[in-house]
């Protein structure tokens, strides 16, 4: 244990009030000498946020003092939330959150916790650390500089820029913008624009404004493209000593029609006991990646390929990603391969996982294997060498995914959006992304894959990384119980502790019954986010007790870090214990975060396509169902997965208030109620891309859609108007030119 681990133990086991620098010397025998190291460690915790100095200078544990650490998560109506782990999250009120930013590490005080609801409520005390997220935002003109108006809405606050910081920055550009100053007192941070990404009307800048947003780095320096051509210029058949050799086995990838990263190919036969033999063979990409190399470093940094609606943007160099480890159709590739022998009951009898070359037989795309499947004359006789693993691969994947479900295993089948694009990137058609028979083959060699490597590096008591998702918390599962009760619905608890069978069994019950969208839905928000970890946890919603992430080293660091690992073991290789297990906690870390910048990222891209989309659908009616409900409204999702905001202001046939114990609004005279998974009709009423926004209206066929969208311009305008006093000129001829623009398209 360090000093520092002993100096904090201390204050937050056995001080029983804060103490001065002298007493905390003397109880814990610090000599003379050794004051002024003392005297840092403490200022260390202090910034740490782990120990407060109090205005009389004694130092106490911020736990103990009513203190919290924890990341701040922003919302665009003024509050937020300390998100921490292990932990409910605390409210933060309006006006409370200091000069916090959506991301920032901070140190918060609770002042109000409700114990039976436990509610925590607290007040920002000082930012620890700023998030690394950078700060995009469209650039308006003023008289004296101008403001950026942030995308992320997440952070309510224009930023001012003075006329001596404006660089250049022309109204209407999208610029990055820094933060050089912010007093307390006012209520508009001042800031500098260090780059101009372009005009925001211009082709490829929102995307490009949203990459910058979550920091993805778009490009590879030059010394890793360098260290990317040279990986891929080995030759494989110099790379073959001590590798099985499966290039004649009727080996073949599966995936989408435009995938160009293929990192699994697979390949089955019967056995003549009965089972099966299942092998699934990876790209060996730790090959070519080597431990601590500039390639290794630059592939933790970004943690993984991020999948955007008009792009990819690669963890690895083009160079090793679609190249040299990519499992292209008639080309030698290294792999490491896991070959399972698995029973007619789904249990995986024995494995063996090991170095080895491929040859893919074909590049079968899940639409075409469907196809064939399905009994398509054309592409059965084209893909005749293939018939047999195929309906065999069917056969073993129904056995695969009722031994899951029948051990626990939760499915959600919440759909996922397919936008088309044209060569300018604008959205001409949304759909819901098709999964089919061929998709839930490969998903289920994919898992059963990685649990029986997880199980296998258990057991072999090495520093791994597993991927984990944890049992829910008491306070969340009592929750979602009480919630399906008024359902009808029960689940069995042993001392508030549930099984994921009981989730499963629920939604069974409930699958085509009008409550299904709601109790899903709220199912969902109940259970825990699935992260990385260096500690196995088990994984919840699949009901396994060992599970990682191995078959994507393309595009995923774990991966690329456990085929390592297992190459270390393989070859006899002796390694640091010590120094593994810190890099396998780091790296759990870094990309548990870069997971979640990633998914927010492609989740922005959607929203701002969806919502480009939909600005030329003004007054269009629609079905759809009610996806959430909010206390200012409920969202409602259409046939196409775009999502649109029905506002609480615009349910004019009645008051109505939000019912947070049993998610829906409730009339105050009519007793209307909207729950998640009702059906409405509902009209487009404004779709606005830069804060990625659509509204709906609830269809009636006297709704005069220009006056709603007359009251939303005064509103947007009103709102602008109390940021700044010095936006006002400015304000009033944005006003006066969308007004006259919007009677020239009703007329």
């Amino acid at each position: 244990m360090t000093q520092k681990e002993k100096v904090l133990r201390f204050l937050e086991e056995k001080a029983p009030v804060p103490l001065l620098l002298d007493e905390l010397a003397a109880v814990l025998d610090v000599p003379a000498s050794d004051r002024e190291k003392l005297e840092s460690i403490l200022m260390q915790l202090t910034e740490e946020g782990l120990v407060i100095r109090t205005k009389k200078k004694r130092y106490g544990a911020a736990v103990k003092m009513g203190y919290v650490k924890g990341r701040y998560v922003g919302n665009e109506r003024g509050f937020g939330f300390i998100e921490q782990e292990n932990a409910e999250d605390i409210f933060i009120p309006p006006d409370h959150s200091a000069d916090a930013l959506h991301g920032d590490l901070v140190l918060a005080k609770i002042t109000f916790c409700a114990e039976k609801a436990k509610r925590q409520e607290g007040i920002v005390i000082s930012v620890l650390e700023r998030s690394q997220a950078v700060l995009v935002g469209s650039f308006e003109k003023g008289e004296s500089g101008g403001y950026v108006i942030l995308d992320d809405k997440r952070i309510p606050v224009d930023i001012f820029i003075p006329q001596t910081s404006v660089n250049g920055a022309k109204d209407g550009d999208k610029v990055i913008v820094k933060i050089v100053r912010w007093d307390r007192r006012k209520r508009n941070p001042e800031g500098t624009i260090s780059e101009i990404l372009g005009n925001r009307l211009d082709i490829g800048v929102d995307i490009l404004s949203i990459i910058r947003q979550h920091a993805i780095p778009e490009h590879f320096p030059a010394s890793v493209q360098q260290a990317a051509l040279q990986a891929s210029a080995i030759a494989v058949e110099k790379e073959l000593e001590g590798r099985a050799d499966f290039r004649e086995h009727m080996i073949f990838t599966m995936d989408g029609d435009d995938a160009k990263d293929l990192d699994d190919a697979v390949e089955i036969s019967k056995l003549p006991n009965g089972n099966y033999r299942l092998g699934v063979h990876i790209a060996d990409v730790g090959h070519y990646v080597a431990r601590g190399s500039i390639l290794d470093q630059e592939a933790y940094k970004r943690g993984t390929s991020v999948y955007l609606v008009d792009r990819v943007i690669p963890m690895l160099p083009v160079e090793l990603s679609n190249g040299i480890c990519s499992l292209s159709e008639g080309t030698d590739r290294l792999t490491l391969s896991v070959l399972m022998e698995i029973e007619p009951n789904g249990k995986v009898l024995d494995h063996e996982i090991l170095k080895s070359v491929i040859r893919s037989k074909a590049r079968m795309t899940y639409h075409d294997v469907t196809e064939i499947l399905e009994g398509n004359p054309e592409l059965s006789d084209r893909y005749a060498f293939l018939k047999e693993s195929l309906f065999l691969m069917k056969e073993l994947k129904d056995i695969l995914y009722q031994k899951r479900m029948a051990r626990g295993g939760i499915q959600f089948d919440f759909p996922e959006p397919k936008i088309i694009l044209d060569a300018q990137g604008k959205p001409t058609d949304i759909t819901k992304y098709e999964i089919t028979e061929s998709n839930h083959i490969i998903e289920e060699f994919m898992l059963v894959c990685n649990e029986t490597v997880a199980e296998a590096l258990f057991f072999r008591d090495t520093p791994f990384i597993y991927r984990v998702h944890e049992v829910p918390a008491k306070e969340k599962i009592d929750g979602f119980a009480e919630f399906a009760a008024s359902f009808g619905y029960s689940m069995k608890r042993k001392n508030s502790k549930v099984h994921p069978k009981e989730f499963q069994k629920l939604l069974v019950q409930i699958q085509g019954t009008r409550e299904e969208r709601i109790i899903s839905t709220v199912m969902l928000r109940s259970l825990m986010k699935a992260r990385y970890s260096a500690e196995n946890l088990g994984h919840f919603g699949l009901a396994a007790k060992y599970y990682c992430h191995f078959t994507s080293p393309i595009r995923r660091y774990p991966d690329l870090a456990i085929h390592r690992i297992i190459g270390d073991l393989l070859a006899g290789r002796k390694t640091n214990r010590e120094e593994l297990e810190r890099f396998v906690f780091r790296a759990a870390e870094q990309s548990s975060e870069r997971e979640i910048c990633a998914m927010e990222a492609e989740r922005d891209g959607n929203e701002l396509k969806m919502a480009e989309y939909m600005l030329e659908r003004i007054g269009e009616v629609y079905d759809g169902i009610v996806s959430s409900v909010t206390s200012f409204g409920m969202f409602v999702e259409l046939s196409n997965t775009v999502e649109g905001l029905i506002r609480m202001t615009d349910l004019d046939d009645d008051y109505y208030w939000y019912d947070e114990k049993n998610h829906c609004l409730v009339g105050e005279h009519t007793n209307k109620i909207y729950r998640i998974g009702d059906e409405v009709t509902v009209q487009v009423a404004r779709a606005d891309v830069e804060s990625r926004q659509v509204d709906f209206i609830l269809y009636r066929e006297d709704t005069d859609i220009f006056h709603f969208q007359k009251r939303a311009a005064d509103s947007h305008f009103s709102k602008k108007k109390k940021k700044s006093a010095g936006k006002k000129k400015d304000e009033k001829q944005a006003k006066k030119r969308y007004m006259k623009k919007k009677k020239r398209k009703h007329k």
